[in-house]
């Protein structure tokens, strides 16, 4: 019993560094997703995500509270 758990621990490890190797060199798949440019790293969206990310609404909201009665606070 103890034979095949050191085999099968080998096996891991020899397919383990297999897949390593592959990954680094940039083999078949490199371990690439697809449809992703490749050498880039993820970049956050260019647009704000929600309404609280957005400068310009934060901004425009911050203008009404201050001014409730100005027409062009209104953003119309």
């Amino acid at each position: 019993m103890f034979k095949v758990l050191v085999l099968v621990a080998l096996f891991a490890l020899a397919t383990y560094w297999v897949v390593r190797t592959i990954q680094r060199t940039g083999g078949p798949s490199a371990g690439r997703l697809p449809g992703r440019p490749q050498g880039r790293s993820h970049r956050p969206p260019a647009r704000p995500v929600a309404p609280d990310d957005d400068i310009d609404f934060l901004r425009d909201l911050d203008r009404r509270r201050k001014h409730p009665d100005d027409p062009d606070a209104l953003g119309g």
